[in-house]
């Protein structure tokens, strides 16, 4: 061994002497045709190597590969040398991925591995992943998988054109007795349970593909529960299929012989069985409001009966209609519709609306007991006429006399219902209004001895006094009419105005001709007389000449006016 070191030795020594390049190396270079796996040799062996260890030692110099076309990057720089450079050949190494890495695609990919590799990590690159989002994105567990999940067998697998189908790699899933999807008849559409994050804990959106969602405590039941015998296609969404024990078997009330409806969602919630409640109005048409809304549902529903029929007042309160005494209900004729008098909130007390009958209550008749008109108990047969009730009052009155003046019994011709006294006779609806100072007059003193039926209308009939005793003019000796309206108004008995109509004094020749009505009627005791010739003084012998042929001519004081009625002097 010794002997062996010495020769190395001395050889080394003979290269060492050699210069490092040579023009010609065939010539002047001794090792230029030794086998060397770097090829020919550039520079001696003892650069890199040693007598103790042939591997390049750190105190000498050592291989830079970054010198080369093909820089050391990422993972390559861990690599062994011969994992690249096989059978230690240095000078022809490839550059191409495909030289060192067999294509595991198939060529499905084509022959650039940069496009999904990197010198990083063999595993794929972000280019990848985001080449993969476009088809598939991968996130959740999908992120986390190995590609042989899903390519199987990458040697030979297929990596384009798969199924993005999650039954597609998860039939065996489905297909699974834990939960047996096949015969439950589940979808083949995983993610309408699953979730990419994990593929236990399922949820299934029962609303959104059965129509029956899960409420209150549905929502916390097992499957099971409902799906009993793991059947899961063909269940009923009627409450009766599930909860037919619960309908049979309860007794207050009982829904069996009570007939009530299948449908327990009338009564009872998704949220709890029970308290249950029963909309009465919606459901039996009879809202129960005040005292009706705290009876137990027993008080009505005698012996378990809830297949009523009426929703009468009666059916009920029939007791309390014949045994009310005040007034008593039964012998008045009262109807038998409580809610005329009557209401939810108290049966007591009870009210009437007399408004809705054909005799309103209004004034005192809104204070007066019911047993007052209705007398032992009439509440049928009772007559709506004032007299009905106030004979008595009629026939008692003095001021003035009704039952002898003949008053009528209509009492509210002149009384009202505020109060009876004092009363108002309103006389403008008889044929003798009332107008002036007759408005202020005393009754008696036109309805003397209290005649109130035969009192005549004329003037005369009250004023024959005033007539016989006027002077200014002398009524009776002048003949004037009885009929006072003439001259006189109701206004005042004085100031009387004379329209004389049959001859005019007011116009014509007349007019502004005389200035009292004792210019022509000479005679105050009698204004039936007048003189023509006062005014007109003609003498006897001057007219008479002028007459003469003119039929029934006489020379008197009123002779004129036989001829001249218009006051005109041509007749």
């Amino acid at each position: 061994m010794r002997k062996l070191f010495l020769a190395l030795l001395l050889i080394s020594s003979q290269w060492s002497a050699l210069p490092l390049f040579a023009v010609d190396q065939q010539q002047t270079n001794p090792r230029a045709n030794v086998r060397s796996p770097h090829g020919p040799l550039a520079r001696p062996c003892e650069d890199c190597h040693t007598y103790t260890a042939w591997k390049p030692t750190r105190s000498l110099p050592e291989f830079n590969h970054n010198d080369t076309k093909y820089p050391l990057l990422g993972m390559h720089k861990d690599v062994g040398c011969q994992q690249c450079h096989t059978n230690l050949v240095f000078a022809k190494a490839g550059m191409h991925c495909s030289d060192c890495h067999a294509d595991l695609h198939r060529g499905q990919f084509g022959a650039n591995c940069e496009k999904c590799h990197t010198v990083k990590g063999w595993r794929v690159s972000t280019n990848a992943v985001k080449e993969h989002f476009n088809r598939f994105p991968l996130v959740g567990m999908h992120a986390v998988a190995e590609c042989n999940s899903c390519h199987k067998n990458a040697a030979s697998g297929q990596f384009l054109g798969l199924s993005i189908v999650c039954y597609t790699c998860h039939q065996a899933d489905y297909k699974t007795p834990v939960f047996d999807h096949v015969s439950t008849g589940f979808g083949t559409t995983c993610s309408d349970c699953h979730s990419m994050n994990s593929w236990l804990g399922a949820k299934f959106d029962h609303g959104k593909y059965t129509g029956f969602a899960l409420m209150g405590v549905h929502a916390t039941l097992d499957c099971s529960a409902c799906h009993t015998g793991n059947r899961y296609k063909g269940t009923p969404a009627n409450c009766f299929a599930c909860h037919q024990k619960d309908f049979n078997g309860t007794l207050n009330p009982n829904h069996v012989q009570a007939g009530f409806p299948h449908d327990c969602g009338t009564c009872h919630s998704s949220l709890a069985w029970s308290p249950a409640t029963f909309n009465h109005a919606t459901f039996a048409n009879f809202p129960l409001t005040g005292a009706h809304a705290k009876v137990l549902c027993a008080q009505c529903h005698v012996n378990n009966n809830y297949n009523l029929t009426s929703t009468a007042c009666s059916s009920c309160h029939m007791t309390n209609y014949n045994s009310t005494t005040n007034p008593n209900h039964k012998t008045a004729g009262f109807p038998t519709d409580c809610s005329v008098c009557h209401n939810t909130v108290a049966w007591i007390p009870a009210s009437f609306d007399h408004n809705k009958t054909t005799f309103p209550l209004t004034g005192a008749h809104l204070t007066v007991a019911c047993t007052t008109c209705h007398v032992k108990g009439n509440y049928t047969a009772l007559s709506t006429d004032c007299f009905s009730c106030h004979a008595t009052n009629y026939n008692s009155t003095t001021n003035p006399n009704h039952k002898t003046t003949g008053i009528p019994t209509t009492c509210a011709v002149c009384h009202s219902t505020t109060a009876w006294s004092p009363a108002t006779f309103n006389h403008n609806k008889t044929p003798f209004p009332l107008t002036g100072a007759h408005i202020t007059v005393a009754c008696a003193n036109c309805h003397i001895n209290g005649n109130y039926t035969t009192t005549p209308t004329d003037c005369y009939s009250c004023h024959k006094s005033s007539y016989t005793s006027t002077n200014s003019p002398n009524h009776v000796a002048s003949g004037f009419p009885t009929t006072c309206a003439t001259c006189h108004t109701t206004t005042s008995w004085l100031g009387a105005s004379f329209n004389h109509t049959w001859f005019p004094i007011y116009s014509g020749t007349h007019a502004g001709k005389w200035t009292a009505c004792g210019d022509c009627h000479v005679n105050s005791a009698n204004y039936a007389a007048f003189s023509c010739i006062t005014c007109h003084q003609h003498s006897q012998a001057n007219t008479s000449p002028r007459h003469d042929g003119v039929r029934n001519y006489t020379y008197t004081p009123t002779s004129c006016y036989s001829c001249h009625r218009n006051g005109n002097g041509g007749g």
